[in-house]
């Protein structure tokens, strides 16, 4: 829970645990906020609710540690123990060099959304922009909820100001580029997800969670605009500059890199993750080329998911969710649908609407579809092992 999952793979994975652990009525119903859990169907449910939220490397580790009780390698006692020492374990890197991963992200985003030099460098200064906010934000937790809306104005301020001066175009692609990274794009999605599948409650949490937090974005951007005395003709989404496909993949790898920096990844699990970001960007960038970003953010979450999937059957070692989350943070339409999502604040029309809405729908249905094909058991060998 504190990881972010869907709720209801968490309950799917807590009913494993209850028949693995001699506990096969085990009853469970959880929530953005925490876990009703009964262990016999006559027992009276009991309310666990959730801890701070999990770092990615934490999450990784738990869900580690779940996959070796299911798997028979671990006892009770000893995952216990194991999960005491997660939730202590310290980071494996500075706070600050986790926060100096954003500027890769923004920076690579930029490459192959406007891939403009000017753009780009204007993506860097936004980026230190938001590690100065966040890091703020983090020392000062009362200013936390206020992050949204700064980082919003403060990054369209500077995007806009130079836009204004014609030091650039296109300044929208740049603005969400260099915000991408916190975007609630994955919190939309997991609600969509998670109503989808009959969690209703904990969906529609996440849902509004979410709505209000890109609210807050585009009420910045809106405020950058007025203050700049920009038209919000400007915000239209416009690419300047077709990037060529070098240019892509410099792009994706930077971002990657940013990533992985900035959640803190576990190193063993890093070429795998890598290699299932490549394939699910290559299908998503494809498929949206043709078929548009609905069709795309589809077709990318499935391919994730399948990727993860086969990438933990031959590795063995981390559980897909840990190799799928990366991959999904790349297919949300945080870089990509909610350029059309920032268009609807500026009254850019009804096609921006129903893009930004097809968008969203379409990467959770993939979600959806990748949640089944996790649950595919690994194939025997066709041979006998020696």
């Amino acid at each position: 829970m504190g990881g972010g999952l869907p709720v209801h793979d968490v309950e799917e994975e807590l009913r494993g645990l209850g028949r693995t652990l001699d506990a096969p009525d085990v009853r469970v119903a959880a929530l953005t906020t925490g876990l009703f859990v009964a262990l016999h169907a006559d027992d009276p449910a009991v309310f666990e609710p959730v801890g701070p939220a999990l770092r990615f490397e934490q999450t990784a580790d738990v869900l580690d540690v779940v996959h070796r009780l299911r798997a028979g390698g671990l006892d009770g006692h000893q995952a216990l123990r194991d999960l005491d020492a997660v939730r202590r374990a310290p980071a494996r890197w500075p706070v600050w060099v986790a926060d100096l991963g954003v500027l890769p992200v923004g920076v690579g985003l930029c490459l192959y959304l406007q891939p403009v030099a000017a753009n780009v460098l204007a993506a860097a200064l936004g980026s230190l922009i938001v590690v100065g906010l966040t890091m703020t934000a983090r020392r000062l937790p009362l200013l936390r909820p206020l992050l949204p809306v700064t980082a919003g104005f403060l990054v369209s301020v500077l995007v806009l100001g130079a836009a204004r001066a014609s030091l650039l175009d296109g300044p929208l692609r740049t603005i969400v580029a260099t915000l991408a990274i916190l975007l609630p794009g994955g919190l939309l999605v997991t609600g969509l997800s998670e109503i989808a599948a009959g969690a209703a409650s904990a969906g529609t949490a996440r849902l509004v969670s979410g709505s209000v937090q890109l609210s807050l974005f585009l009420a910045g951007v809106v405020a950058a605009a007025t203050a700049t005395g920009v038209p919000t003709s400007v915000l239209a989404n416009t690419l300047v500059a077709a990037p060529s496909w070098w240019v892509v993949c410099l792009g994706l790898a930077l971002a990657v890199a940013g990533v992985v920096i900035n959640v803190n990844t576990p190193p063993p699990a890093i070429p795998w993750i890598v290699a299932v970001i490549a394939v699910t960007a290559a299908v998503q960038i494809t498929v949206t080329t043709t078929n548009g970003p609905a069709i795309g953010g589809l077709a990318g979450a499935v391919t994730a998911a399948t990727a993860a999937t086969v990438a933990h059957w031959l590795r063995r070692g981390s559980s897909w969710q840990v190799l799928y989350l990366p991959a999904f943070w790349v297919v949300v339409p945080g870089s990509f649908g909610l350029l059309n999502t920032a268009q609807i604040e500026v009254g850019n029309g009804a096609q921006a609407v129903l893009t930004a809405v097809s968008a969203v729908f379409g990467v959770s249905i993939g979600t959806l579809i990748g949640s089944v094909i996790s649950r595919i058991p690994r194939p025997a060998p066709p041979w006998p092992r020696s």
